[in-house]
Parts: C-alpha cells; sequence; structure tokens
C-alpha cells in the first residue's frame, strides 16, 4: 500500500486521515460514502478476468477494503485486515505467527477472552505460554524462553489499566527473535501508535472505540511488515472469519468521529477519576491519567491522553462491588466498552469470569466504567449515589 494511498492529497494529520483514508467517492455516482457492497460473487470479464481484483467476498470486498486502508493509515502501518470480531483476529494472527512447540509471554492481567483463547484453545494445539507483569522488563525477560515467539501486550490493560513501555519491549522481543503484538483497543490509534515504538503488530476489537456506538461486532490487525502482511492476508482468507461489508461500513463510518469522541471520553474520564480518589468508600483507582499511577510517566510519554477506561476497588468487598453496579443508572450494566454511552461492570462476575481461579483472576471488589461521552456533571452525580452518597 503506497504512502500515497495511505494519506490522500498529502494529508498526515490523524483527524484528516480518519475522514478520508479509504473514503474514495463512488466512481458511479460520485456518492462521498463508500457503499455497502452487499454482495458474495463478482462477474468475471473471462476466466480469471477480475474487476478491481474482486472475485469472491471471503477473499476481498471493496467495503471492506476501504475499512482495512483506512486502518492501515491511522496506524502508520502498510497492511491491514478487518475481522468479524477481535478474537477472530487474535486467532488468525496466532495461527499465522505460531507453531506447535512454541512459546508467548502473556500479561498478567490480559482480557478474559484472549487469556481463554491461549488458554483453552491454541495451547491444546501445543502452543505454551507464561505470564509476566509487562509493565516490568525485567519480569518479561526472566519469563522468555529459547522458543519464545511472540511476547503479548495490552496497554493500557483490561481490566486493571496496567502500562507497558511498548519501545522497551520492542528492543527485548528483536533481541530475543520474537514478533511484539500490542493489544492497542482501550487507546485508539489516535491515542498511541504502537508500530512507531517498535511493535510488529497491532490488534484491535474495532468493536469497541473504532466502531464506538456499540452496534458492530469486529476486528483488525495492522503491521508495517509487508511480508507479514501477505502471510496475515493469507490466512485471514484461509480461515474465513472476515468482517462482512455492513460490519465494515458501520466501523469505518464509526472513525470518522474517533478523534472527537475520543478527546471526550478521556476529558471526562479524567474528572471521574479525580472524584473517585477523593470519595471515602474508593480504595484505589486504576487510572493511567493519575500522576500517582504507576504507569503514569510512561503512558504521558507514549499517549496522547490517557482515554476513557477506569477501574476502580471499593470497601466492603465483592457483594459491595456488585451492588454499587446495581445501583447505577446513567451507567448501563452491560459487557463491553468504548461507546458514546457510559458502561458499568464487575470484571470477576462478568468479562474476566474465564480468568477465575487463574494468575489472571482479577481482584473481587473491582468495578470497571467505560466512561462516555454524556455530560460529564450527569456521570459524577450518578456514580456517587451508587456509591451511596
Amino acid at each position: 500500500m503506497s504512502d500515497e494511498h495511505n494519506a490522500p492529497n498529502g494529508a498526515r494529520s490523524f483527524e484528516t486521515l480518519a475522514i478520508h483514508a479509504g473514503n474514495t467517492a463512488d466512481p458511479l455516482t460520485g456518492a462521498v460514502v463508500p457503499p455497502i457492497y452487499q454482495v458474495s460473487t463478482y462477474k468475471q470479464d473471462g476466466v480469471g478476468g477480475l474487476r478491481g481484483g474482486y472475485e469472491y467476498s471471503r477473499s476481498a470486498n471493496p467495503t471492506r477494503t476501504a475499512l482495512e486502508e483506512n486502518l492501515a493509515a491511522l496506524e502508520g502501518g502498510t497492511r491491514g485486515l478487518a475481522f468479524a470480531s477481535g478474537l477472530a483476529a487474535e486467532d488468525c494472527l496466532l495461527r499465522t505467527l505460531l507453531s506447535p512447540g512454541d512459546h508467548v509471554v502473556i500479561p498478567n492481567d490480559a482480557y478474559g477472552g484472549t487469556f481463554r483463547l491461549f488458554a483453552k484453545v491454541v495451547s491444546r494445539w501445543g502452543v505454551e505460554f507464561s505470564v509476566a507483569d509487562t509493565s516490568d522488563v525485567a519480569a518479561v525477560r526472566a519469563a522468555l524462553t529459547d522458543r519464545t515467539k511472540v511476547i503479548w501486550v495490552e496497554t493500557p490493560s483490561n481490566p486493571l489499566l496496567g502500562i507497558t513501555d511498548i519501545a522497551a519491549l520492542a528492543g527485548l522481543a528483536r533481541t530475543a527473535g520474537a514478533k511484539l503484538v500490542v493489544d492497542n483497543t482501550f487507546a485508539s490509534p489516535y491515542l498511541q501508535q504502537p508500530l512507531a515504538l517498535g511493535a510488529d503488530v497491532v490488534v484491535h476489537s474495532t468493536t469497541k472505540y473504532m466502531g464506538g456506538h456499540s452496534d458492530v461486532v469486529g476486528g483488525a490487525l495492522i503491521t508495517d511488515d509487508a511480508a507479514l502482511g501477505e502471510e496475515l492476508a493469507y490466512h485471514q482468507n484461509a480461515m474465513g472469519a472476515v468482517a462482512g461489508p455492513f460490519d465494515a461500513w458501520l466501523v469505518l463510518r464509526g472513525i470518522k468521529t474517533l478523534a472527537v469522541r475520543m478527546d471526550r471520553h478521556s476529558e471526562n474520564a479524567t474528572k471521574i477519576a479525580e472524584m473517585l480518589t477523593r470519595h471515602p468508600r474508593v480504595t484505589q483507582v486504576l487510572y493511567p491519567g493519575l500522576p500517582e499511577h504507576p504507569g503514569h510517566e510512561v503512558a504521558a510519554k507514549q499517549m496522547r491522553a490517557f482515554g476513557g477506561m477506569i477501574s476502580f476497588r471499593v470497601e466492603g468487598g465483592e457483594q459491595a462491588a456488585v451492588d454499587v453496579c446495581d445501583r447505577a443508572k446513567l451507567f448501563t450494566l452491560g459487557e463491553s466498552l468504548g461507546g458514546v454511552e457510559s458502561l458499568i461492570e464487575h470484571p470477576g462476575r462478568m468479562t474476566h469470569a474465564s480468568a477465575a481461579g487463574s494468575p489472571l483472576e482479577v481482584p473481587a471488589d473491582l468495578v470497571r466504567l467505560s466512561v462516555g461521552i454524556e455530560n460529564v456533571d450527569d456521570l459524577l452525580a450518578d456514580l456517587r449515589q451508587a456509591l451511596g452518597d
């Protein structure tokens, strides 16, 4: 993919790329929004004579192509690939990079679905993994073996909002002959660009901030390694868990407002985190924008702002945390994150239940917030009443 295509008319700013990259006017009608090509197959001009390279929509679809070009541009990569879900993207990546007998280092607070994929699916294929605190370079180095092929990172992590120094681990991965994979879902490419910091592959659940409206499920992989991009594209087609055209269109539409949404998410979350630090029933606030967060300096170095995700712990244990979730009114009790509406959940019983009893088990008194773009005073009032004020 050429720089010219990634940066239309020489545009380099994120906000402009988000709106224009991959979004070319329809050549037939002049429509400024790419059409939804709801089609499975394409007429060929003679045997092997493909129009624009399209033959079957599992292999390629024009709407998905538009999204994939946009994703590559936003992350500064050469190849973007769109999938049916974030876990479908992860599965494709692991099957591409790993073989039986290989080893992976994963975070000690990874997303529960990612942990389940490693522990219950990929491990049955003969791939081993170790758990490490990826915010500690020495701990990751100690977890490496001569069979380590991938270091897997979430930063900020889900749900404990841990911060990993991407550039430091990129150097460690290169020395070890491993690939550094960064799940950039919590930050989005607007706040953080891992490829520029040395990562080999970026993973997204586009369900979250990229789509931004809680109306689509999707995933993505982006790399700046052209050869790896070709391998991933081969496996994407061979495995078949691709994004459908309507889903691709919804994510592409959501991305156009990503920058302005992330600014508001971050602004609201900062004010809420500050309020929570002062609340007598809150024992700990996990938000990288707070100066006391152990990863604050690294986050400030590699992120534009600190995002819309907050976790906090409450006095009274698990039932008290569940009660806070149940009492919230404006914060909707629900899984997922990254939408314009605010969500609240209890990770131990909901998104991270699959990690129960493992080294990745989350604290029982933990509450996770996905802070939306509503009026922040309304959100603050709702949390105060949920906490018993």
